[in-house]
């Protein structure tokens, strides 16, 4: 496989491919996310990531030495995968990696379970004063309720403790069934950024993580749309934590991934959300009408996604929200008429390759 890299991009590159089947090409990818949920356990793939974050974070010199080394750690649960990742001044490089080996045997001990159970249920209760988390869980409400979409992603005490113990669950053996059955090789992406040479990582690569065990797992596949007709043109208000105006216009889209090459989302998001003379933005910022616009593709998979424009509306914008929102469609309108510039798309193009 070719690796494509940027006119600017001075780095070499090497991919393996472990016997277990681990793809190597430091960052953890496993494509395991809260779309593989079992029913009634909302929120477990998100606990799993959780907990194996605590565990490295734990086991790394107590963490407080890692922090010392100049290193961050952290850890997400997307719709179709789960991340984990690291930093760390090179000279404590190898020492982080061999603790970042714990996907091989992790020690999920009860203590450890009841402990995740909570700081889970602390961080839901965190999100519950976030407009951007509230926003989002709506936005999941108001789609198809048979789509993996659809599910409350992060979970809480009422998720992970209360409801399965009502229906004879076992948190702590449904977590450990959910590693074992999901948690192969195959499905996972190891990144490794370092100083050393690409022969040294390699060899650091295969002593550390060939252990990993391979159940030739499938990878997981979520056909269909989680909006249907019914999902689309309609209004929604909402009222915020925080003080203040905001309009958000979400389409459902064809996936950027499958176009990558071409970039739609990045060309359109680059144009809608320009901030000089002549763009939306300067016009409703002339009107007084808005302080802030921003667009762009998120919130998908390969198989779906979304693109949002989110504008921070002054009063007067709120007041003018259906004026906002037709000069908007102007522009979109503008935009398909006047077609693809190529000097744009190139501007476009340019700040990602130089982030490659």
């Amino acid at each position: 496989m070719e690796i494509v890299k940027a006119r600017t991009d001075k780095r070499e590159y090497k991919r393996i491919v472990l016997p277990n089947a681990l793809q190597c090409a430091a960052s953890m990818n496993v494509s395991v996310g809260y779309f593989s949920d079992p029913d009634g356990l909302e929120g477990l793939a998100h606990f799993l990531g959780s907990l194996f974050f605590f565990l490295f974070s734990f086991f790394f010199f107590l963490f407080v030495v890692f922090l010392k080394h100049g290193g961050s750690t952290n850890a997400y649960t997307a719709s179709d995968h789960t991340n984990y990742h690291f930093d760390v001044n090179s000279d404590c490089f190898e020492d982080a990696l061999d603790r970042f080996q714990f996907f091989i045997k992790p020690l999920m001990s009860a203590d450890a379970t009841m402990r995740e159970i909570k700081a889970v249920d602390s961080e839901n209760q965190k999100n519950l004063l976030s407009d951007v988390w509230r926003i989002n869980q709506l936005q999941k409400h108001l789609s198809e309720e048979g789509h993996p979409y659809h599910k409350f992603s992060t979970g809480n005490w009422d998720t992970l403790e209360v409801q399965p113990k009502e229906k004879g669950l076992d948190t702590r053996l449904e977590l450990i069934k959910l590693y074992e059955e999901n948690y192969s090789a195959n499905l996972m992406n190891l990144v490794i950024y370092a100083k050393e040479s690409l022969d040294k990582i390699q060899s650091l690569v295969e002593d550390k993580f060939q252990e990993i065990r391979n159940n030739d797992r499938s990878c997981f596949s979520f056909p269909g749309q989680p909006c249907s007709s019914e999902h689309l043109q309609i209004l929604v208000r909402t009222v915020p934590i925080k003080q203040g105006h905001k309009l958000r216009i979400v389409w459902p889209i064809t996936p950027g991934i499958l176009h990558y090459k071409e970039g739609p989302c990045r060309y359109l998001g680059h144009l809608i959300g320009h901030e000089g003379e002549g763009s939306l933005f300067y016009v409703l910022k002339t009107l007084g009408w808005a302080t802030k616009l921003s667009a762009g593709e998120g919130d998908g998979t390969t198989e779906f996604s979304f693109f949002t424009v989110v504008i921070n509306l002054t009063d007067a914008g709120h007041e003018h929200m259906q004026d906002v929102v037709g000069l908007l469609f102007k522009y979109i309108h503008l935009l398909q008429q006047s077609g693809v510039c190529k000097w744009i798309f190139d501007e476009a193009r340019e700040p990602s390759e130089r982030e490659c």
